[in-house]
């Protein structure tokens, strides 16, 4: 298993970054796209997988067999070439770096690839929703399990109240930007397939394990609550608990994804792109 040292993979992330800003606008946006529904797949099967577990087994537990499931977005993204926004807030910033080129063609990258992404999670929401969230059944549309729990994590993602929540949202995006974008470098590090597969695996679960925000896995997660609300069952209510009353596509685009939107970006680009590039400006040249 090949090993590259640090200036090497800063050096791979440039040439990475200056690919993706040569590409075209229709590609990049489809690329964004692929990569949305790939990170909702980890996502959904996030929550899928911890239903009832922290009943039996605790919290602890629960999350860890989050964190175990949730890489499965991240690999895929890596492995298939996809576009993932909060990867380019590293990525991108690194090509601007060292080439000193203008930042138009960063942002462009950034614009349409977070489009992209959002329309993909979106997407694969409603597809989810549709078939495993939601079942026919005699009298209509039945709720499952798995509705309760997404609802749930959706309520969370809903219930950052006033100045202080907001920032408690955008300080925990940011150390998910950071993880995540370790995450991407690590996956860099190797030429073969369990290589990246094996780097990648361990940023990307604690992200999901420690409950930060990431703003594309929630721009999936989130709507799929808010798609599946409606038909539960008022005993189903219940057990969603009361943040569920919090639920609401204003309450999330404003108290969840702009904030987690910005601290993904900033923990992308400061704390992984900026720190590293700093640190091995000599060995890089």
């Amino acid at each position: 298993m090949s090993y590259h040292t640090p200036y090497e993979i800063i050096a791979e992330g440039t040439r990475s970054g200056r690919y993706r800003m040569s590409l075209p606008g229709w590609n990049i946006l489809l690329r964004g796209v692929m990569a949305g529904a790939y990170i909702g797949m980890g996502a959904v099967l996030m929550i899928i997988v911890s239903t009832g577990v922290a009943g039996t087994l605790g919290d602890g537990m629960a999350r860890l067999v989050m964190g175990l499931v949730f890489p499965l977005g991240l690999i895929l993204i890596v492995l298939t070439g996809a576009e993932l926004f909060t990867g380019d807030a590293m990525l991108a910033p690194f090509a601007a770096f060292t080439d000193k080129t203008g930042w138009l063609p960063v942002i462009r990258l950034w614009t349409l690839s977070y489009i992209g992404n959002i329309i993909g999670a979106l997407g694969f929401a409603y597809l989810v929703t549709a078939s495993v969230l939601l079942h026919p059944g005699p009298d209509g549309i039945i709720a499952t399990e798995f509705a309760v729990s997404m609802v749930m994590f959706a309520s969370e993602r809903c219930s950052y109240p006033g100045i202080f929540g907001l920032f408690s949202c955008f300080l925990k995006a940011v150390a998910a930007g950071w993880l995540l974008n370790l995450a991407v470098l690590l996956g860099i590090c190797a030429d073969d397939a369990m290589g990246k597969i094996a780097g990648i695996w361990f940023p990307a679960m604690a992200l999901a394990s420690t409950g930060l925000e990431h703003a594309i896995t929630n721009a999936c997660l989130v709507p799929a609550g808010l798609l599946a609300g409606p038909s539960l069952t008022l005993m189903q209510v219940a057990q969603a608990g009361p943040l569920a009353g919090n639920l609401g596509w204003s309450t999330f685009i404003c108290n969840n994804l702009i904030p987690a939107t910005i601290g993904n970006l900033l923990g992308g680009l400061v704390f992984t792109g900026l720190l590293l590039w700093v640190a091995f400006q000599k060995e890089m040249r």
